[in-house]
């Protein structure tokens, strides 16, 4: 589910002569506001400045068309300051000698966090089940008769310095920003009440700004209400969040209860991690996977763990397994769920090559499985046999997203080398930065020995820095395989990656027409269905022509 949220605001001028406070509210497309989040922002413009209302809009401006051009491996955070540390110079140097200033209270929602930066005298305030908290500091000068000075402010000084402030969301809660021409007049209580009032937040910022200057306010009043009617999805950098505080579990024993689990025993142990089977309360099975105790301390092992279990979560679907919300974990682990069934490894080991029918369906499965993911920017980089699942309800699923990679929000360390040797593309080798080509440069593969029990470019070992040159044709080692089988898997493990399939569904198209050929086996060669008639018929040819010929040389 998304993040929901409801939204007001309210500006007036009151005695001035111009507005100088400005609002923003930035409300992105879904995909974007789920990556980068929403934005909202208060701005004063300094009046003693040569123009106040100019570094407030410009300021706000800036940030609503800068802040979602940002990295997403950025966090909120490092994106804002980085965005008003620049808006500072700019103020500076776009004075004409005089100071450009204002304030600023930037506040984005995100997922189920929030982040505040904030500088100057606008104020921030939490409203949650009609008790009201201020979350931001004023930056004036505390000497009687100074409480209007700012000592922080953006143009002020040529090192911006910004308060931040990062926090979980609560359902129902209302932030409210407000300039200090609402706030200084009619102070904690009298805000508490209207807000208490006026449970519409439309009615409830009009009424600050109205009361503001019924008070007596001889400022701009501006008031921005922003409501939480719904959490999202925790993103991956909110999940990161937690490794800090989430220890490791301990090791858990069979007919342990643990955060809700009743733990069976562990199924598979290695050096990066640990698998339990647990079952619910409804008895169902689930494998929960967490690190080995050696890597309390690893924190890129941490990393990984939560990233694995983001991607899964959004990939939800048949083909991938299904990961539990595990909502009172208070450890490092995911649990997701158990399924019966053999890897496509153990499969080709117990039988052999998959006949060509079976092979097609699961070819088509697999290609599907592989373009939902790159349509959701994910990329696996360590797909093969052993971790594709052929279940007992028939469906196939692709495990393992240990390796899996977000162009940006995942980064590689720059000796690492993702994937099985056997199934990593050439161009990997050489550090170019993963694409969807080679994700199906590793389907390519993965189908080539499901069909053969071999590899295009023999077997490569750990370490081993190979050289490709021209893959074995699948038909040498299947010669029942039709040609189109054959030159689509010889497209699927080129070396050069401009010759591969371009998208998974490029190649599922192929596959698909490919039905309308006949699975059945091809006519052999006459050489393959009976070499020694055939060499006994080119000797014997052979022999007559060389009579012939000796008997024209002797006439």
């Amino acid at each position: 589910m998304s993040l929901q949220l409801s939204f007001a605001e309210a500006s007036a001028i009151g005695p001035r002569e111009e507005n100088q406070d400005a609002l923003r509210l930035v409300t992105p497309a879904p995909a974007l506001a789920a990556s980068k989040g929403y934005l909202f922002a208060i701005a004063d413009g300094v009046s003693q400045c040569v123009d106040g209302g100019l570094a407030a809009r410009s300021t706000l401006q800036a940030l609503a068309l800068d802040y979602y051009a940002t990295p997403e491996t950025w966090s909120a955070a490092q994106a804002l300051d980085r965005l008003l540390l620049a808006q500072n110079r700019w103020l500076q140097a776009n004075g004409g000698g005089q100071p450009l200033l204002t304030t600023l209270s930037a506040l984005v929602l995100r997922g189920r966090r929030f982040t505040l930066a904030h500088v100057g005298d606008c104020r921030v305030y939490r409203w949650h089940a009609d008790q009201l908290q201020r979350i931001s500091e004023d930056h004036v000068w505390d000497q009687p008769g100074m409480q209007h000075v700012l000592k922080r402010a953006l143009g002020l000084d040529q090192h911006l310095v910004l308060d931040f402030l990062d926090g979980e969301l609560r359902p129902d809660e209302c932030f409210v920003l407000l300039s200090d021409g609402v706030w200084a007049v009619l102070g904690d209580t009298a805000i508490a009440a209207i807000l208490r009032d006026q449970p519409d937040l439309h009615s409830a910022a009009n009424t600050l700004v109205n009361a503001a200057h019924l008070a007596g306010s001889q400022d701009n009043a501006s008031a921005l209400l922003v409501r939480v009617d719904a959490l999202g999805e925790a993103s991956i950098g909110d999940a990161l969040m937690h490794l800090q505080q989430w220890p490791l579990p301990p090791a858990l024993k069979p007919g342990q209860a643990f955060e809700g689990w009743q733990v069976e025993g562990i199924v598979a142990q290695s050096q990066q991690s640990l698998l339990y089977r647990v079952r619910d309360s409804q008895q169902q099975p689930w494998l929960l996977k967490t690190l080995p105790g050696r890597l309390h301390d690893d924190h890129q092992a941490g990393q990984a763990l939560l990233s694995e279990e983001w991607f899964l979560k959004r990939v939800a679907g048949r083909h991938f397994p299904e990961v539990h919300s595990a909502s009172q974990r208070q450890h490092l682990y995911y649990v997701m769920r158990e399924y019966s069934g053999a890897t496509l490894a153990q499969r080709h080991e117990q039988g052999g090559p998959l006949p060509l029918p079976q092979w097609q369906d699961i070819a088509e499965r697999l290609l599907r499985a592989v373009g939902l993911l790159h349509r959701r920017q994910i990329l696996h980089r360590d797909i093969k046999p052993e971790n594709l699942l052929l279940g007992d309800d028939g469906e196939l699923r692709l495990l393992d997203f240990g390796l899996a990679y977000c162009p940006g929000l995942s980064q590689d360390l720059p000796w690492a080398l993702p994937g099985t040797p056997s199934y990593i593309a050439p161009e990997a080798f050489r550090g170019e930065v993963p694409t969807p080509q080679q994700d199906l440069y590793a389907v390519g593969v993965t189908l080539y020995f499901l069909l053969t029990g071999h590899y295009p470019y023999g077997e490569i070992e750990a370490f081993q820095r190979p050289r490709f040159g021209l893959p074995v044709n699948a038909s040498r080692y299947r010669p029942d395989l039709p040609d189109w089988i054959a030159h689509s898997l010889e497209r699927a493990v080129a070396a050069t990656p401009d010759q591969r399939f371009e998208t998974a569904e490029e190649w599922l198209l192929l596959i698909e027409q490919g039905e309308r050929h006949s699975l059945s086996v091809r006519p052999r060669p006459l050489l393959e269905r009976e070499p020694l008639k055939v060499w006994r018929t080119l000797a014997l040819v052979s022999l007559l022509l060389n009579l012939v010929l000796l008997m024209v040389a002797l006439h």
